[in-house]
C-alpha cells in the first residue's frame, strides 16, 4: 500500500538491506517494529517492498522525531541483531521530501 503523507515538506528514511540466510525471529520482528514506529511522535506512514533487494520508507515529520526513533530501546535490539546476523548488508539514508506528485487508484 502506498502511505498517505501530508503535504511537503516532510522526511523520509530509506533503508535498503540484503538479508542473510539467518532468518530466524526476523519476520516478527520486522512486524514489531512496524507496530512500535507507527506509535512513535511523527511518524507518518511506511511502504516496504522485498526481493533479492529489500526497500522500506518511513515518512517522518521532522529529523527530531527520526532521532528518537533510532535512539528507542527496542529498535536498538532490532537494529544490532540485523547487523548481527539478519543482513548481509544495508544502508540507511535521510531526505527531506520537498515536492511529491502522482495519481491514486
Amino acid at each position: 500500500m502506498i502511505a498517505k503523507t501530508p503535504k511537503p515538506p516532510y522526511y523520509a528514511v530509506i533503508f535498503t538491506s540484503i538479508k542473510s540466510e539467518q532468518t530466524d525471529g526476523y519476520a516478527e520482528t520486522a512486524k514489531r517494529m512496524v507496530e512500535l514506529a507507527s506509535k512513535q511522535k511523527g511518524f507518518l506512514g511506511y511502504e516496504s517492498a522485498r526481493e533479492e533487494l529489500g526497500i522500506t520508507v518511513s515518512y517522518w515529520s521532522d529529523l527530531a522525531s527520526i532521532k528518537a526513533w533510532k535512539a528507542n530501546s527496542e529498535h536498538l535490539a532490532a537494529q544490532k541483531q540485523g547487523r548481527l546476523s539478519w543482513y548481509d548488508c544495508f544502508k540507511v539514508r535521510i531526505s527531506k521530501v520537498e515536492r511529491e506528485y502522482g495519481d491514486h487508484i
